[in-house]
């Protein structure tokens, strides 16, 4: 072990309590900038602070949420993702339209329908990634384009006002109200995925690899992961809650379109990234995903409330992202120095 690691480790040992505060991704940082923006709309704009606007902030960030925890897996391994809102659309339209077609209904099962089609196409990205090596970017890139093409010519390309009477009514089933903005029965569901998620990533072997392979692919190919193995696993369960996603934005929308979600990427890579995962792998957590969601939620809501043009929307998340990953960079250059593999499989 090197003087630095001690000194380091040293440095640590002086102001644990700092350290745990700031939480292992900087969890604790990012609290604190979503507190910050709270006292900023108490002050700027005081009757924005509701129940109804916690409310707003729940809903809008559904999807996002969902979209983001298997996106949170593929940066953990070190990859990227562009292809993810393309299964989401792919799986809850093509749903849909198997009910509409066949005249079936049903409040659960399309669900998992939809999170089972999300599988089978992520399994592209497994293969390209896994088998092939192709780079995570470009490998997306192909298979977002691949999967929208198919759509539109072969499933349809008409949008499908109504639901099936029992699966809109999920969309319309309330748990309770914040203020009168009502929290819908799916926020039940995604929040299960998140627990799902999070105990896979601490508690199984799969989590592990999936943080090894992040931090150093050799390394984790010498400690024993079978890499190409847990490549695929990775992107098997991306495209699951892509799909299950999907669904979860039509129930929401309370319809069925081909071209929903395009350009939404950019925001749940925001809020991956601003919740701890680096793009070089090797780090992330659910709950600092959860906050990133929360953060880029807050900020999209509360400029709605202040009456700024939507215009301008696309630049203060663009600002959020730079920010974000400005932290993020800084906190892992204090860390460079430490031993990744060792630290990282257990999260």
């Amino acid at each position: 072990m090197t003087a630095d690691v001690h000194a380091e480790r040293a440095a640590t040992s002086r102001r644990p309590g700092l350290a745990a505060l700031r939480g292992r991704n900087n969890e604790g940082v990012l609290a604190g900038v979503i507190l910050l923006l709270l006292l900023v709309m108490l002050v700027v704009e005081p009757s924005a602070l509701t129940w109804g606007f916690a409310g707003d902030i729940i809903r809008s960030g559904l999807v996002t949420l969902a979209l983001a925890l298997g996106l949170l897996l593929i940066i953990i391994s070190g990859g990227m993702d562009v292809s993810f809102t393309a299964i989401a659309v792919f799986s809850g339209y093509a749903t849909v339209r198997l009910m509409t077609d066949l005249g079936i209904d049903g409040r659960v099962w399309p669900f998992l329908l939809a999170a089972a089609i999300g599988c089978a196409l992520g399994s592209l990205n497994a293969v390209l990634v896994a088998r092939y090596r192709m780079e995570t970017l470009i490998a997306s890139l192909g298979t977002q384009v691949i999967i929208r093409g198919f759509l539109l010519a072969f499933v349809g390309s008409t949008y499908l006002a109504t639901l099936p009477p029992q699966l809109d009514s999920v969309g319309t089933t309330t748990i309770f109200r914040l203020g009168s903005s009502p929290v819908n029965i799916v926020v039940v569901p995604v929040a299960l995925a998140c627990v799902a998620l999070a105990l896979i990533l601490r508690r199984t072997m799969f989590g592990r690899g999936v943080y090894a392979v992040g931090g150093d692919k050799e390394s984790a190919r010498r400690v024993g992961f079978h890499v190409a193995r847990v490549q695929t696993g990775i992107y098997l369960l991306a495209g699951l809650f892509a799909g299950f996603a999907g669904m979860v934005h039509v129930v929401l929308s309370r319809h069925a379109s081909p071209f929903d979600l395009v350009g939404m990427e950019l925001n749940v890579i925001a809020a991956v990234v601003i919740g701890g995962a680096l793009d070089r792998g090797g780090r992330g957590s659910v709950h600092g995903t959860v906050l990133g969601v929360l953060l880029v939620s807050l900020v999209q809501n509360s400029l709605v409330r202040l009456g700024i043009s939507s215009y301008w929307h696309v630049l203060v998340i663009g600002l959020v992202i730079l920010v974000g990953v400005a932290i993020q960079a800084r906190s892992n250059a204090r860390g460079a120095k430490r031993p990744r593999i060792l630290e990282e499989v257990t999260p």
